[in-house]
């Protein structure tokens, strides 16, 4: 019996003098507490959400992401995120995310899975097929070389280097006229 009373945080706190806030207070559990970020590896980012580019350090262990924070050392949002990029993690992290491939075909009322490869095929054959009904060569005897039933619109966290081959891809590659930039908007 004196072990068991000898653990109780009260009768540890009346012997040991304390004011209640020490060690004297604490359990087992709670001394085997460590902190929430302890051994995590920090990877600099950018929240992916709109065209401000807000700093954020993702912290991660043994390959699982433990946490997203906003970045202190960021010149742009000195530490701070909106509600969306201060969600992250959830974003990451939630049971119900979606993580494969959904299609639902035309008049269709079931969705059903690809593979990503599938998918990706399926985007690839219908970009060429709309440019091949669509392309024009010329125009009143000027070469014209375009396409103006595909766009392109790129997300806000595209760099330089990505949206310049982008556009080269769009543009000379496919002929595409309407590419344009989420950051832009």
């Amino acid at each position: 019996m004196a072990g068991f009373l000898s653990r109780w945080p009260f009768l540890r706190q009346i012997t040991a003098g304390g004011d209640g806030t020490g060690p004297e207070a604490m359990t087992d559990a709670t001394r085997e507490l460590r902190p929430r970020l302890e051994g995590a590896e920090i990877a600099r980012s950018v929240c992916p959400y709109c065209a401000v580019g807000c700093g954020q350090l993702v912290y991660h262990r043994e390959g699982k992401l433990v946490a997203i924070e906003g970045d202190p050392e960021s010149p742009i949002s000195r530490g701070r995120l909106c509600p969306k990029g201060a969600d992250s993690f959830e974003l990451l992290t939630h049971a119900g995310r979606e993580t494969r491939v959904k299609y639902r075909a035309p008049h269709s009322i079931r969705w059903e899975t690809l593979d990503l490869e599938r998918a990706m095929e399926m985007v690839a054959e219908r970009v060429w097929e709309t440019r091949e009904r669509s392309f024009i060569e010329q125009r009143e005897d000027l070469p014209l070389m375009q396409t103006s039933t595909i766009a392109h619109l790129g997300g806000a966290t595209l760099d330089n280097e990505e949206n310049y081959l982008i556009k080269k891809l769009f543009t000379a590659g496919l002929g595409v006229v309407a590419v344009s930039n989420q950051a832009r908007i």
